[in-house]
């Protein structure tokens, strides 16, 4: 059996699957105070008078590390940076705590000016004295030759609790966002760490041996020990989820589309070409922070079914704060559920109490109770319409990235709607009507995110850059620099880099059945001097790409 959890703003869901069909499925309210009560809460319904031992794999969607960012509960992290020339130092500071030292490599790895060890030594002396535990160590061009941010590493010894190495997070090329992610790495590292000890020690008191694994923001999953080294891949892991979900429940094939996950407190979008995600080029953002962290391309609007509805200046205003339940479910304001209940559209919760509520706004707005119900729910369907649209327009004014390739001059033209959540089965249709879209409610809607996270599988990306004159080829995620033969070919380091990706894929939770591989880059140069050519630069980047464990059928699961 596999075992999916998914936790959302207002609902933590599990669903327990038995060849690969629905066996158990439950939701508990999500405490956001404590998200781990959460987990271990719908995993103890879900299991209640199950076989532990006959569970093969846990996967969940946590939305941890994207809450103490967004909410500023992080903690307090110095950076040391080798920002060589170029860039302002002050351009590159993320925070009060950055320290800047000298040295820096060029874009081709090769050293230009060293590490000053007086510099890392008084800068790492400077931040223990302000009572700073964790550390991010970034150099320039660092992805093409770590050996500056390793020697900072050695310099500060042990001296700090952890150090997040810029190189170490993503191979991709970008300064400021490589500063980024190797801050908020540091930043979320000791609250994740407790995190995982939790999970880990209720598992074991639970009877669970199977292997246990958190889903990534680009939809791919990872061993949960190995998840705590680089937690901040697992930010906007929950959008994730709602992509997983659907790819996972219904047939996409071909399509270009709309996906949209409704929950209580919002409403999280995310677009199809031809059948595929779309995929951040260059990372996901959060809280202002440009990363390198691979995600899918999403959007989350703070809509949802429970979402406040006032009256603002004579006009509607919903969200974008839940406060409460919907007031057919005893919560202080009316909302869209509520409005919904009236209309008749769902049938759930106290009739009467929702009636009342929005009987409040129909008298602001002078209508009728049903004239104020139908008001809300058009508002609320046209909110998230025009959202859908905004982000199609934006995503067409820039090249296309799926996560399997880079789609030049392809605009999106949706024409199916994916939809899933508690309010999916009420504004399906009056969304698809406004989108033009053709309305999908896959089976298992309601849990469809932890569906999702149940079935992914272990996602890995490597970056190899071999330059044949100097003899060297590097995989900076794996912090690895070899030595090669000057006559080696392309097909040579591609292999190289196949197998190392093989390797990082197994050690973070993969089997052997889900490894599909690919190239996402390929860029091959010759390097000339006087006129005859020395050698070649060859840039590659592979992946096991997103998708589903082997088992699950196309569109669903296999019946």
């Amino acid at each position: 059996m596999i075992l999916g959890i998914d936790v959302g703003g207002t609902h933590t869901d599990a669903v327990l699957l038995e060849n690969f069909q629905v066996r158990k499925k439950t939701k508990v309210p999500t405490n956001q105070l404590r998200l781990v009560s959460s987990l271990i809460g719908v995993m103890d319904e879900i299991l209640r008078d199950e076989n532990p031992a006959a569970i093969e794999r846990v996967v969940f969607s946590t939305t941890l590390s994207t809450n103490a960012i967004v909410q500023g509960k992080t903690a307090r992290v110095g950076m040391i940076v080798a920002s060589g020339p170029g860039l302002a130092p002050e351009d590159l500071r993320v925070s009060e705590d950055t320290r800047f030292v000298s040295g820096y490599v060029s874009n081709r790895g090769i050293e230009v000016a060293p590490i000053k060890k007086g510099e890392v030594e008084a800068a790492a002396s400077d931040l223990k004295a302000s009572g700073i535990a964790h550390l991010g160590v970034v150099g320039k061009f660092s992805t093409r030759n770590p050996a500056h941010e390793n020697e900072i590493g050695e310099l500060v010894g042990n001296g700090f609790g952890h150090v997040s190495f810029g190189h170490r997070l993503s191979g991709n090329l970008n300064f400021r966002r490589r500063i980024a992610t190797a801050f908020l790495n540091a930043s979320v590292f000791d609250l994740y760490q407790q995190f995982v000890g939790e999970i880990l020690e209720f598992a074991s008191r639970a009877g669970i041996a199977a292997p246990i694994y958190i889903l990534k923001a680009d939809g791919g999953t990872v061993e949960i020990r190995r998840s705590a080294e680089q937690p901040v891949q697992t930010i906007l892991s929950g959008p994730a989820a709602s992509v997983m979900g659907i790819l996972s429940l219904a047939d996409c094939s071909g399509a270009d589309g709309v996906i949209l996950d409704m929950g209580g407190t919002t409403t999280d979008i995310a677009l199809l070409a031809g059948g595929a995600p779309l995929l951040e080029p260059l990372g996901v953002t959060i809280e202002g922070h440009r990363t390198l962290i691979r995600g899918l391309k999403t959007r989350s609007i703070g809509l949802g079914g429970d979402s406040r509805v006032r009256v603002d200046g004579g006009k509607l205003v919903i969200g974008p704060r839940r406060e409460g339940p919907a007031a057919a479910f005893g919560g202080p304001w009316p909302t869209p559920t509520d409005a919904m209940i009236v209309l008749g559209l769902a049938q759930i919760g106290d009739a009467a109490k929702a009636e009342t509520a929005v009987l409040e706004t129909a008298g602001k707005l002078n209508l009728t109770v049903t004239q104020a119900a139908r008001a809300i729910f058009e508002k609320t369907c046209g909110d998230i319409a025009a959202a859908v649209g905004t982000m199609v327009e934006e995503v067409n004014n820039k090249p296309v990235y799926t996560i399997h390739e880079l789609l030049e001059g392809r605009k999106l033209s949706p024409s199916r709607l994916f939809i899933v959540g508690g309010p999916s089965a009420a504004v399906a249709c009056r969304l698809g009507e406004i989108l033009g879209c053709e309305a999908v409610i896959p089976r298992d809607a309601e849990v469809a995110n932890a569906f999702g996270a149940a079935l992914a599988r272990t996602t890995a990306e490597i970056t190899i850059l071999a330059e044949t004159e100097r003899g060297s080829l590097t995989i900076a995620e794996e912090g690895l620099q070899m030595k090669i033969p000057a006559h080696f070919t392309r097909r040579d380091i591609l292999r190289i880099g196949m197998e190392k990706l093989r390797e990082r894929a197994i050690r973070l939770g993969a089997r052997e059945s889900d490894i599909e591989t690919e190239i996402v880059e390929d860029q091959e140069f010759n390097m000339v001097r006087g006129f005859h050519t020395t050698g070649k630069n060859i840039r590659l980047k592979v992946q096991v790409k997103p998708g589903v464990i082997a088992g699950a059928g196309k569109g669903g699961v296999t019946p």
